[in-house]
């Protein structure tokens, strides 16, 4: 039974460099090109559009299969995609010049491509070579490091709409030849494009990464480099049993890049976290480390009557100050210079936000905090807390477990945490009705209610 008219299968194995594939022919962009004439054809109902691994005839890619009949298409391009819909997905009559219907030839080549992969794994596995998966996780630093690179140097402004590399050097103010090296790489990794000597943005670079775009998101990402530097210490954090000072984050710029890069992942989250808690009967709003302020934003969005305030180091409230005055909420939405971890929080309170803060502070530093939050809170009040939460043997999810050795880098006793710890220091606290509530995304919420 097929519950769709056609249902479309394009091969997106992605393979080695160098070695023939459907992606080296360009099946994403074919992928891509059916996807947005389905759409624009309105046939969204009649087809159902699928990735799928290697079928076996990677010379012959792109490759895709059309259901129920099963027609193979061969070869196929994006400039194909507008004939291969109005003619076979909307008329049923197949593109005949790319179609390949010789069974038995095709049955021959996937049987021998076939052997050939498990002879080229046994091979390498008696050669004692190392797999693939592993070697891609050690290697995968390299193209980060590129763009990392490429963003704190602002090279994507830089190329503006095309330059060659003496040109963004001269801007940069950086080594020509380096320069060159540099843009040469972003190219192979598809963040650019070179005609001659002049390179220029891709559609992709251009909307995140440059200077005066509606959607840039550099500042937020060049936190991301912040990090990268912090994970070169991880040997001796390691060793220590605490983060190694490296001297970059105690600077304004320090701040704002993170800062942004907070709001950059805040800004569509906040909503549904408000969704998720409920704003009905939240008149008072303590947002305990606040950064951007984005959830005290989305809560003061949610409810008219609803008044927030955002408490941050005073290096930061200014910044939050911004980001609420942008928002349009300032009336409703108010920053407080403090230390969460020694000031007095206040009362009467009837939710209290630790958002992406706690994997910051040690086990203790968190009880206590908790336990101020308790005080602090009215009857019937909640603690909320969303932050990355692993399993009970600290191993899963694998960005909650990668996370904590962030935090191992990055703070003097900070970690992420499990959701039975979470509940333990609550109940500690005098929390009852301790629950989880799981949100899509990396991170959960974990909220206790004062009785």
């Amino acid at each position: 039974m097929e519950p769709f008219r056609f249902h479309v299968f394009v091969c997106t194995q992605q393979k080695p460099e160098g070695i023939p594939s459907c992606p080296a022919s360009g099946s994403l962009g074919v992928l891509d090109a059916l996807d947005r004439e389905i759409e624009a054809r309105g046939l969204n109902h009649d087809v159902q559009l699928t990735t799928c691994g290697c079928m076996g005839f990677c010379d012959e890619g792109p490759v895709m299969v059309v259901y129920p009949a099963g027609v193979w298409y061969r070869r196929v391009q994006p400039s194909d995609a507008a004939e291969i819909l109005a003619a076979h997905l909307r008329d049923a009559k197949p593109v005949d010049r790319l179609v390949w219907n010789d069974a038995a030839a095709m049955k021959a080549m996937s049987i021998e491509h076939g052997e050939k992969f498990r002879a080229t794994m046994a091979a390498h596995e008696k050669a004692g070579m190392l797999p693939d998966r592993l070697e891609q996780m050690i290697r995968g630093y390299m193209p980060s490091r590129c763009i990392l690179t490429a963003l704190e140097l602002d090279i994507f402004t830089a190329v503006g709409d095309g330059a060659n590399a003496e040109q963004i050097g001269a801007r940069l103010h950086a080594n020509v030849r380096a320069v060159g090296m540099l843009l040469n790489a972003l190219v192979a990794l598809k963040l650019l494009s070179k005609s001659g000597d002049d390179y220029k943005n891709t559609p992709e670079s251009a909307r995140f990464f440059v200077e005066g775009s509606k959607d840039n998101q550099r500042n937020g990402l060049v936190h991301t480099a912040d990090i990268w530097h912090r994970w070169s210490t991880l040997t001796d954090a390691v060793r220590k049993g605490t983060r190694v000072p490296i001297g970059r984050d105690d600077t304004p710029e320090w701040t704002r890049n993170f800062i942004a890069g907070m709001q950059r992942n805040a800004r569509d989250r906040a909503p549904l976290v408000v969704k998720a808690l409920g704003a009905a009967c939240v008149r008072r709003v303590l947002d305990l480390g606040g950064g951007s302020g984005a959830y005290s934003i989305a809560f003061a969005k949610a409810g008219p009557e609803v008044q927030c305030e955002v408490l941050d180091l005073p290096e930061v409230v200014s910044l939050t100050a911004e980001y609420v005055g942008q928002a349009g909420v300032s009336a409703r939405v108010s920053v407080r210079a403090g230390d969460m971890l020694r000031d007095d929080f206040g009362s009467g309170y009837d939710v209290i936000m630790l958002n992406a803060i706690c994997h910051m502070f040690s086990e203790e530093q968190n009880r206590d905090i908790f336990r101020r939050a308790h005080q602090a809170l009215a009857p019937n009040g909640r603690l909320v807390v969303q932050d990355f939460i692993l399993n009970p043997e600290k191993t899963a999810p694998q960005h909650a477990a990668l996370f904590s050795l962030n935090m191992l880098v990055a703070t003097d006793g900070g970690a992420s945490y499990s959701e039975l710890e979470y509940t333990r220091w609550m109940n500690a606290a005098g929390f009852s009705e301790v629950c989880r509530i799981h949100l899509p995304g990396p991170s959960g919420l974990i909220v206790g209610v004062v009785k």
